[in-house]
């Protein structure tokens, strides 16, 4: 009786261990104007190997921010796998007024958005997050936990998206050069209300992402973040991504609860339209026409 107690003890356990949390937190700096947080942040990323894109200052969220980078071997991994894989490009290091500084935890978006070529990164996941937790430290992760298993197929809930859902379409084009060169387009116009934060491109693999700064007060990132808490601030920008000829973006159900994983469906309630709007104004970016 007594062993097969400790078994049952040891499975409900299981699930527990063998979770992962979407964020590390980096040692803090001392509070100062976030673009000379950045400035430091992006002094230490660049000593330890990584490039820096750009940075990401929320319009609405005056106390936060995020910094982008690439890792060449992640870019590696990620050309190998190819598909919507091409999201994990942008590895994004939040920054607070307050000294806070935290970054994407490799593992667990190497799990989502690698999937089953996640093995085949193990080496390049392993070296950026090392490199990371150099440059950067290496405090608790937070953000909510989800067991490493579910990642690859990870979805909120029955019925809802997951990464290689047919709603993340956008639209379709004569070719990849083409659905590059509207994208671009649209958001050097600020179609929608955007602008552009930082694109990567792998046109010999035909994959391109691009990330997207969402200004409008009503439907962009300070309405519907500043609603479920900017503590996960490295969760932004969002992106939309091009595979061979045609234009994406990770569904709201998918990638907004794979970004804060602990919320409760009361919590995203009070986000209910997010999904439909992102959509749409990815959709406006893609050559999609206004509803």
């Amino acid at each position: 009786m007594r062993n097969l107690l400790v078994t049952l003890f040891a499975l409900v356990l299981a699930p527990a261990v063998h979770a992962i949390a979407p964020y590390i937190a980096a040692d803090p700096l001392p509070p100062g104007e976030l673009p000379a947080l950045m400035t430091q942040v992006e002094q230490k990323l660049r000593a330890d190997g990584l490039t820096v894109l750009a940075r990401h200052l929320p319009k609405g969220l005056k106390e936060q921010g995020s910094v982008i980078v690439t890792d060449r071997g992640m870019l590696d991994a990620i050309r190998a796998a190819g598909g919507p894989a091409i999201v994990a490009a942008a590895i994004r290091v939040g920054v607070r007024t307050d000294g806070s500084v935290s970054y994407t935890n490799p593992d667990y978006w190497g799990r989502a958005y690698l999937r089953t070529h996640f093995d085949a990164a193990l080496p390049a996941v392993r070296s950026l997050r090392t490199r990371l937790a150099h440059a950067l430290g290496a405090g608790a992760a937070f953000g909510g936990d989800v067991p490493e298993a579910d990642l690859a197929s990870y979805h909120y809930m029955f019925g809802m998206e997951r990464i290689d859902s047919a709603r993340n379409e956008l639209n379709s084009f004569a070719g990849f050069d083409e659905a590059v060169r509207t994208v671009r387009e649209n958001l050097a116009k600020g179609v929608g209300r955007t602008a552009a934060v930082y694109e990567v491109l792998m046109p010999e693999a035909q994959l391109a992402v691009f990330g997207v700064a969402m200004n409008d007060p009503d439907t962009g990132e300070s309405w519907w973040v500043g609603k479920i808490g900017p503590e996960n601030v490295a969760a932004l920008p969002y992106e939309l991504y091009v595979v061979g000829n045609k234009a994406y973006a990770l569904y709201g159900r998918y990638r907004i609860a794979l970004s804060w994983p602990a919320l409760g469906m009361g919590q995203f309630m009070r986000i209910a339209r997010a999904p439909d709007l992102i959509h749409q104004t990815m959709g406006r970016l893609a050559g999609v026409p206004a509803p």
